[in-house]
This record gives C-alpha cells, sequence and structure tokens, in this order.
C-alpha cells in the first residue's frame, strides 16, 4: 500500500490513515466543514469534507483511523486530498493510530545516549545540575513529543531531534570559533525549546493546551528554569542564571517573533541562529523530498510561504 508521500498530482488512491487534525469550521454559505490532516508515517496531507452533519463531526474525530477513497491534488500550491469516501477503520482492520505517527529518523535511545554525553561538557555547576533536574523531571515528555504542531520536526521524538541536531551544529561551531562559551550553549539548546513538553499535547493529534496559548513555552520554561533554581536550593539572581533564563527568552530572536527580548549576548544570538537553521532546514528537506528535480516544491508555511525549486541538471 502507498503512502501519502507518494502519491503524485491526479493519482486517486484508498489508503488508511490516522486524523491528525480535524477543526470544524463554517464554509460561506454557513454550513460545517472539517478540516483534516491525514498523517502516515511519511507526513501528512490536508483535505476537506463539506457540508458534515454533526454526527460525522462526532464519528471522525481527531485521533481515529480512517479508509479514506481520494484524490491527490493540488490547491494555490499545496497538495491536498479531495475526499471521495471517508469511513472508520473496522476493528479487523489496521486501525492502531500508533502505526501511523511520523517518527524523528534517529532512535530515541541513541539520541537520549547523544544528549547525555554532551551533560558532561556543561562544566558550570548550576547549568549542569538545572539541565540535568529538568531533563530528569520531563525525560518522558521531551524524548516523546514533537517539536511543533505543524511547521518543523512536527513528529513523534521531534523535540529530541531537534536538538540533538543542534547540538552537532552547535558543535562543529566551537570547533571554528573557540571564543564561544560551549557549555552556555549547550545548556541553552538542550533547554530552549523544553517548554513544548507544557505547551504541547503529545506526540499523537498535537494541540497546544491552555497554557501553550496563553503563556508560550518561552515563558514556560524560563518559569521551569526558575521552580528549578527554587528546587535546588540556588540563587536566580545570580548571573550565570540570568544569563541562561536570557538564552532561552531570547531564542525567538525578535519580539514580534515572541521573544520578550532580543538576544544580547553572543551565545544567544548563536542559539537563535542554529534554531532558525535547524527548523528551515527540515522544514526545506521535507518538502524537497516530495519533489521531482525540475519541479518547484509546495509552498512552505514556514519559510514565508515560499516555495522551491529543485534543480534537475546541476
Amino acid at each position: 500500500m502507498k503512502k501519502i508521500r507518494e502519491l503524485t498530482v491526479d493519482e486517486t488512491f484508498q489508503l488508511f490513515l490516522l486524523i491528525k487534525n480535524a477543526d470544524v469550521r463554517i464554509a460561506k454559505n454557513g454550513k460545517k466543514f472539517i478540516a483534516f490532516t491525514f498523517q502516515d508515517t511519511s507526513g501528512t496531507i490536508d483535505g476537506k469534507f463539506w457540508d458534515a452533519s454533526e454526527e460525522e463531526i462526532n464519528r471522525f474525530e481527531a485521533g481515529k483511523v480512517v479508509l479514506l477513497d481520494g484524490k491527490r491534488e493540488v490547491y494555490q500550491g499545496n497538495p491536498q486530498v479531495k475526499i471521495l469516501h471517508l469511513r472508520l477503520a473496522k476493528p479487523e482492520e489496521p486501525h492502531d493510530p500508533s502505526q501511523y505517527m511520523e517518527r524523528a529518523p534517529l532512535k530515541k535511545e541513541d539520541m537520549e545516549e547523544e544528549i547525555n554525553q554532551t551533560l558532561f561538557e556543561i562544566t558550570n555547576p548550576h547549568w549542569n545540575r538545572i539541565v540535568r533536574f529538568l531533563l530528569n523531571k520531563y525525560k518522558k515528555e521531551f524524548f516523546d513529543f514533537p517539536a511543533a504542531k505543524r511547521n518543523h520536526h512536527a513528529f513523534a521524538s521531534g523535540l529530541a531531534y531537534h536538538t540533538t541536531t543542534m547540538l552537532r551544529i552547535g558543535k562543529s561551531l566551537i570547533k571554528e570559533y573557540p571564543e564561544i562559551n560551549a557549555p552556555l550553549l549547550y545548556a541553552g539548546i538542550i533547554l530552549h525549546d523544553l517548554g513544548k513538553v507544557i505547551e504541547l499535547t503529545g506526540p499523537m493529534t498535537t494541540e497546544y493546551t491552555l497554557a501553550g496559548n496563553l503563556v508560550g513555552h518561552l515563558v514556560l520554561v524560563d518559569e521551569e528554569i526558575t521552580q528549578a533554581c527554587i528546587a535546588l536550593k540556588f540563587d536566580d539572581k545570580q548571573e550565570d542564571i540570568v544569563v541562561l533564563r536570557h538564552m532561552v527568552l531570547a531564542h525567538h530572536g525578535l519580539l514580534e517573533y515572541g521573544s520578550p527580548v532580543r538576544p544580547r549576548i553572543m551565545e544567544a544570538e548563536i542559539l537563535h541562529q542554529i534554531d532558525n537553521i535547524d527548523a528551515s532546514m527540515q522544514m526545506m528537506l521535507s518538502s524537497i523530498r516530495l519533489t521531482e528535480p525540475g519541479e518547484y516544491t509546495e509552498r512552505i508555511f514556514g519559510m514565508d510561504n515560499r516555495s522551491f525549486y529543485v534543480p534537475k541538471d546541476v
């Protein structure tokens, strides 16, 4: 059976898929429709279910496995499916949602080992103990959760994978620029998105929590650092801890992107740049893998809604 990533334009298909998201909206004619995101291990595709009844809205919830008859199309530069027929998977059919989850390309245990080895390079005792405290507190979530709902690393274990690849980029930069405070950069990388374990609901049918919507992961992880200081009996007004808090609060780079403060130390700026590079690479590569040479990718929302050309003869 084919995967979402293997479907071509205008191809009709029948696939078992997981409903990742099912958002009920109102059409121009006043009738309700469901904006679906369907998922398998290769990726996701969106589709709309028009004139949905209340019974259908209740039946086709996020987290359910369905048998979808559809046609692969393109709308405004993005792939989508025209839903021809939809029903729930039967008990005797492949109906386990975990079978359809996209996962990080690295094994969880390998990422955990790599991150744990990096902890020995965080030689500042305050930073080291805070990072260890929070990783131990949220170990399961940290290695299971995605890094986002939709854009970059939006798959199971995406948070740990994003962290691992950022650490690798950081280590390569430190070889070129030994002036960088390596322990601070590593601590900042590991903690920068840890608030996602509170901001998001989990790896399956990922949504934002109330705290995620109203507070956001930057402030949430800053609060976690403060709480860790209380538990560890550290003074969170000490310079090294204030600097660590600055790392996570400034990592979005700009106020309009959600950071309450712009980077004001070198390592915070580097963290922001590494984060942006890794997120951008993951989004571009995910789309390029779906695109034939000589063609353009779908529009990538997280890359300013641009599409990227895949060269054919170079």
